[in-house]
C-alpha cells in the first residue's frame, strides 16, 4: 500500500514527467517512474553513497564506527561460511548486497512520503530470480554437467518421477522467496495505512512501527538465510 503522498512522485510531476498507476503505464518512461522502481533506485543510491563514505574513512587501525561495522560484517560472513562452507566465502558480497538492499527497502516504507520497494511483487521477484538463477550457475560452476544429478534422484529408474518434482520445487523457490517477502512488507504497509487513517498520524501507529523495525530485519534475514542454503545445496555433491 502506497502512502497518500510520495515525495518522488511530486518531484516528477513538478518536472513534467508522467506519473501514472502501474495499470495505466504504456511507455518505458512511465514504467521506470513507478514507485517501486524509483524508490528501489533511491535505496541503491543511498547504499552507494554510504559505501563511498565508509571506504573513504577506512584506517589500518579500526576505531569507532569502523570497528563496529567490521565486527558486524565479520560476524555475518562467519555465519554465512558456517552454512556454505569455506569455499562459499566468495558469495559474501552478493549475500550482503541483497541483505542490505532488502533491509533498507523494508525500512523505507516506514518513512512518511516514501515507499517500500519490497511492498511490490516485482521487486521481490527480481531479487528471488537473482538468487535462483545464480544457484544453478553455482551448480554448473562446481559440478559441470554432473550438476544434473541433483535433479535425477538416488537411482536412475526414479528419474522420470523425481526430475519433474525437482524442477517444480526449484521453480517454486522463486514464489517462496518473493511472495513471503512481499506479503509481509505489503501487509505491514497496509496495517500502517489503516492506522494512520483511523487513529491519526502520531501515537497510535507507533507500536506497529516498532514491530515493523523487527519484522523488516527478520524478513531480510530469512531471505538471506534461504539464499545461503540454496547456494550451499548447489555446491555440495549430489546424493
Amino acid at each position: 500500500m502506497e502512502h497518500p503522498i510520495l515525495f518522488l512522485n511530486i518531484l516528477f510531476e513538478k518536472m513534467g514527467l508522467p506519473v501514472v498507476g502501474a495499470e495505466e503505464a504504456h511507455t518505458l518512461t512511465e514504467l521506470v517512474l513507478q514507485p517501486h522502481v524509483t524508490y528501489a533506485w533511491l535505496v541503491m543510491l543511498i547504499l552507494l553513497v554510504l559505501a563511498k563514505l565508509a571506504a573513504s574513512t577506512l584506517t589500518m587501525v579500526p576505531q569507532g564506527g569502523q570497528n563496529f561495522f567490521e565486527t558486524v560484517l565479520t560476524g555475518i560472513e562467519e555465519f554465512m561460511i558456517g552454512i556454505t562452507g569455506e569455499h562459499g566465502r566468495f558469495l559474501f558480497p552478493l549475500i550482503a548486497s541483497l541483505g542490505l538492499f532488502i533491509l533498507c527497502s523494508n525500512y523505507m516504507g516506514m518513512v512518511p512520503g516514501f515507499f517500500a520497494p519490497t511492498a511490490n511483487i516485482n521487486t521481490t521477484a527480481a531479487c528471488a530470480l537473482i538468487v535462483v538463477v545464480f544457484t544453478h550457475v553455482l551448480g554448473v560452476k562446481f559440478h559441470g554437467v554432473q550438476y544434473v544429478k541433483h535433479f535425477m534422484g538416488p537411482v536412475w529408474w526414479l528419474t522420470p518421477l523425481i526430475m519433474p518434482i525437482e524442477l517444480i520445487g526449484h521453480g517454486a523457490r522463486v514464489l517462496s522467496l518473493s511472495i513471503r517477502l512481499f506479503g509481509n512488507v505489503f501487509g505491514e504497509e497496509l496495517v500502517l495505512g489503516i492506522l494512520f487513517f483511523l487513529a491519526g498520524l502520531y501515537l497510535a501507529p507507533l507500536p506497529m512501527m516498532f514491530l515493523g523495525l523487527f519484522t523488516g530485519f527478520i524478513q531480510a534475514f530469512i531471505f538471506c538465510l534461504l539464499s545461503m542454503m540454496y547456494f550451499a545445496g548447489a555446491m555440495e555433491h549430489a546424493h
